[in-house]
């Protein structure tokens, strides 16, 4: 059985698209069998939110009277990078207000963008010929700016470490409160829901793919910073972090249901993002991948007091475990906890599912494939000699 995304589209177009999420499609291979189920399901949708530091936003504030060639920026006095040009800004999800309380942030600023709340902007100029104002203290909104949208250089992660600690003081991480001598264990996935691990040789996804993204819709515009492939799989399922995306979408047509600021006391700040990819069932391959299960995809768990990159594994545990609550580890039982929320990511599964259904959505073909094989650098102290 084959066919092709413009054949799924016109399904889409005439009402007749069979759409299941990645949850739904298990039981339903099971059932049915693969080759039987990959004739009668079209598209398979998946999802996750959870806690994605490399997000951010591009802003355009429009000109002011007289113009400003804005050098310094602060929304809601959160610094804001605007060497691009004179009234563009890029609002970075992690970036901290100035008082340094750790409390409120970029992901804060793109929230209350979102939500509507009007956002002070601060901005200082050296003045020039053709830009002479020198500062400027104002709100702006959503509905007074001009291009507003998200471009998070690392979302989606195909897999990622689970969390806990082995020393004897408490670690306050982006993994959560880790509790001395192995008191929990902290993890961050949507499992069996996940985007890329439902294609995990990314044979469906690419550069242009139309996704659901903070609630309304946006693309893949680029590999995600961090991606890499060459990482331990088991059946093509990558049993650590690997593959990322680089998404682009447009705040407006976004909600606060799909994206809230996060904030971790003793760590800062970062921006829950709710990302759900459709992907197009073109062959049994393809569906064969979307049936797997908690059980089949597992994390390492990392001892975060090894204060180093090259930490390893202490042991693999599956979802099914992290799920359960509680894994065994050194002959006792410890709890677990997800920071990403599986309710969410299953609502938007559900969403895209029913956008996809109403003719709301429909796919697309990459226009470029991204890397089949990536390799990760390190950073390392050199010499201007040794950089070359």
């Amino acid at each position: 059985m084959k066919r092709t995304v413009a054949e799924i589209n016109q399904k889409i177009k005439d009402g007749d698209v069979v759409v299941m999420t990645a949850e739904e499609v298990i039981p339903f291979v099971q059932s049915e069998g693969l080759e039987r189920a990959a004739k009668e399901v079209d598209v398979v949708t998946t999802g996750t939110f959870g806690a994605m530091c490399s997000s951010g936003a591009f802003l355009n504030f429009g000109h002011s009277e007289p113009p400003i060639r804005m050098q310094k920026v602060t929304l809601n006095d959160v610094p804001a990078y605007s060497g691009i040009a004179a009234v563009d800004a890029y609002i970075g999800a992690t970036e901290l207000k100035e008082d340094d309380h750790a409390e409120y942030g970029g992901a804060h600023v793109i929230e209350d963008l979102i939500s509507g709340r009007p956002v002070r902007l601060k901005a200082r100029s050296s003045g020039s010929d053709c830009y002479p104002r020198k500062d400027i203290d104002t709100y702006v909104s959503l509905n007074s700016i001009n291009q507003a949208y998200l471009f998070n250089p690392r979302n989606g992660y195909q897999n990622y470490g689970a969390g806990t600690n082995s020393s004897e003081r408490t670690l306050f991480t982006y993994m959560g409160k880790l509790l001395p001598n192995y008191g929990n264990i902290t993890y961050s996935s949507a499992g069996q829901l996940s985007p890329l691990l439902n294609d995990p040789t990314l044979r469906t996804v690419g550069i242009g793919t139309r996704i659901f993204l903070g609630g309304g819709t946006g693309y893949v515009a680029w590999e995600g910073t961090q991606f890499k492939t060459n990482v331990e799989t088991q059946s093509d399922v990558p049993m650590g972090g690997a593959r990322t995306l680089a998404t682009i979408g447009d705040l407006r047509g976004m909600s606060s249901d799909f994206i809230r600021a996060l904030r971790f006391p003793g760590y800062g700040v970062s921006l829950a993002v709710g990302v759900g990819l459709p992907i197009p069932i073109l062959d049994e391959n393809v569906l064969k991948a979307t049936t797997i299960s908690d059980d089949q995809i597992f994390a390492p768990i990392i001892d975060y007091s090894v204060q180093s990159r090259n930490r390893k594994p202490i042991k693999h545990a599956s979802y099914a475990e992290l799920r359960s609550g509680k894994i065994e580890l050194f002959g006792k039982e410890i709890r677990t906890s997800s920071l990403s929320s599986y309710l969410k990511a299953k609502q938007i599964a559900e969403t895209l599912a029913q956008r996809i259904e109403n003719g709301e959505f429909t796919l697309t073909e990459p226009v470029a494939p991204l890397p089949r094989e990536r390799g990760m650098g390190t950073l390392e102290v050199r010499s201007k000699e040794e950089a070359i």
